[in-house]
Formats: C-alpha cells, sequence, structure tokens
C-alpha cells in the first residue's frame, strides 16, 4: 500500500509552489512574499494541530476556527485581516489549479477595519521640516536633498534609498522609480528638488564617493548605499529639531498626497504617482477633499448657520 504523504510535507510542497506563482507570475515584492509565507506557515500549524492530514477536507469551520484561535491569541483585527487574504488567495490558487474542488474562504466575511486615517504634516510642518538641514555642511545638504525629493514625490523609504543615478533627469526633472512588484513608473521631482539633489550630487557626493564605482543617488558618510534605518534616524534627528512628534517617512508621503489633493490633484494621478496598483488604497486621501467641501458649505451657504 502506498504510503500517504504528511500533511506538512504536502501542504508545505504546495505553499512553495503558490510562492513560486506570486513571484514569477505575479511579480510580488521580496517583503510581501515573505509575508505570504509566514502567514501560509502558521496556518499550516494549526492544520496539523488539528490532525487534517488532507487540504482538500479543509472547511469553511477549519479556516474560521484558526482566525478565532488567532483572535484569542491577541492577534490584532488588521492582522487576522491579512491571513484572511492570504488564506483565500492560497485557496484560489489551488481551486484554479484543479487541487482542491471548494475554496473554504469563500464564503467567510473578513473581518472589518476601520480605515485609519493616515497621520499627515500641514504645509508650515513640512517647511520646517525641509529648512532644518544645515545645507552649508555637506551632510546637512545631503539631508536636505533626501527630504526634498521624498516629499516632492511622494517615495516610499525603501524606493529612495534605492535609487541610481541613472534614474533621474535633472534636466527634465523627473524620477524612474522600481515600486512594488518591480512596477516602473515616472514621477515629476519639482524644481526645488531638482535645484538641491543638483548640488549633492556636485558636492557632496562626490566627496563621499571619491573614486568608489557606486551607483545609488544617496550614500552615507562612507560613500555607499544609505540604508532605510539609516534615513529614518536623519528624519528623527531633524523632526526633534524642530519639535515636531511622529514624523517618519510615509508620514511625508502622506503629506505629498494629502496637499496634492488639496491644490485639486486628480485621485487618478495621485495613485500613479505613489504606486498604488489598487485606487481604493489612494481613496483614503479623499478625507481631505470631503473635509474642504464641509468647511466651503459651512462657510458659503447662507442657511448653514441657520435652524431648522
Amino acid at each position: 500500500m502506498e504510503k500517504t504523504t504528511p500533511l506538512s510535507r504536502s501542504t508545505e510542497h504546495l505553499v512553495n509552489d503558490f510562492l513560486v506563482f506570486l513571484k514569477v507570475e505575479r511579480g510580488l515584492a521580496e517583503n510581501t512574499l515573505k509575508s505570504y509565507s509566514f502567514d501560509l506557515q502558521g496556518f499550516v500549524s494549526f492544520l496539523n494541530k488539528k490532525n487534517v492530514h488532507d487540504i482538500k477536507k479543509t472547511t469553511n469551520e477549519i479556516v474560521n476556527s484558526h482566525f478565532v484561535e488567532m483572535e484569542k491569541k491577541g492577534s490584532s483585527v488588521r492582522t487576522v485581516a491579512r491571513h484572511y487574504v492570504t488564506i483565500k488567495r492560497f485557496f484560489k490558487y489551488l481551486v484554479n489549479n484543479g487541487i482542491v474542488d471548494v475554496n473554504p474562504c469563500a464564503k467567510l466575511e473578513s473581518p472589518k477595519i476601520w480605515k485609519k486615517l493616515p497621520h499627515f504634516l500641514n504645509l508650515e510642518e513640512v517647511e520646517e521640516l525641509l529648512n532644518s538641514p544645515n545645507t552649508k555642511k555637506p551632510l546637512g545638504l545631503r539631508d536636505r536633498a533626501m527630504l526634498e525629493m521624498l516629499y516632492a514625490t511622494g517615495l516610499r523609504v525603501s524606493e529612495l534609498v534605492s535609487l541610481t543615478t541613472s534614474q533621474i533627469n535633472l534636466e527634465v526633472g523627473y524620477v524612474i522609480c522600481d515600486g512594488k512588484g518591480s512596477k516602473e513608473r515616472i514621477i515629476p521631482m519639482g524644481q526645488n528638488s531638482v535645484s538641491l539633489v543638483g548640488r549633492y550630487m556636485e558636492i557632496t557626493r562626490k566627496q563621499l564617493v571619491r573614486d568608489k564605482n557606486v551607483p545609488y543617488l544617496f550614500v552615507n558618510r562612507f560613500g555607499e548605499k544609505m540604508s532605510r534605518q539609516g534615513f529614518w534616524k536623519i528624519i528623527k534627528k531633524y523632526a526633534d529639531s524642530v519639535f515636531l512628534k511622529d514624523v517618519t517617512p510615509h508620514v511625508i508621503r502622506h503629506s505629498f498626497a494629502t496637499h496634492l489633493l488639496e491644490k485639486g490633484a486628480d485621485l487618478r494621478s495621485i495613485q500613479m504617482m505613489l504606486g498604488h496598483s489598487d485606487i481604493s488604497t489612494t481613496a483614503v486621501y479623499t478625507h481631505i477633499r470631503d473635509k474642504k467641501l464641509k468647511e466651503t458649505y459651512d462657510k458659503h451657504h447662507p442657511r448653514s448657520d441657520s435652524e431648522t
């Protein structure tokens, strides 16, 4: 009699096939793939614990009990929702490939998550932050150039520190960015950013890189690629110097999007510049437009203050 393959081995093989599919066919980034792998490892462990030895016997109730157990262990609603998306997508892959007949997540509802409005800086706070580096010093000029580019383009911090000199065109004023899932996008830089990045390249970068063959645009004091952690520390230092709290690279990205929307930019253009695959992700910024509409109504409608 043929020996049955243990669930832990067979499912791990299927998980591996699924991750390869996501990487090769869908072009997902490494960090996203790691999240999928982590979520599925937890699910496989749960199935093993429940002695479910055949992936085809995974039911709606079993999957739901996995989420219930996660909640009992203190997992946040956001974490449970992420696992739900991962597992549902995994079973959709299995159904499409004829491995299972039914997606046990199909009738499950994802945990509802209230969209958290992004924290952002107002225009005065952005000006304070951008003006805080001393551009008369080489590293101060570098820091100002990085802050200006971050606010001018809305890049993710990982995208910013991975930029190469060949990805910017100072004459035309744009940057070519390789974003999530290796999706390329072109973003305007703005004159302030163009000017400061140009000065940084002519002065600071030449001093730091010297004769090294370093392709990266922004480098540390040793002439090597700036790390994400290094840039986080830079932002924190300047934010503290002007008494701004909870300022991160992503807050600058939120500020970029929010201020564009305030000035009348359309949501689709902002989506393209941010590199969002789904416009619903970008739509969270419409809270600004809604707020502005309410303020305009209250200010100008003749009966906005009247009693009914």
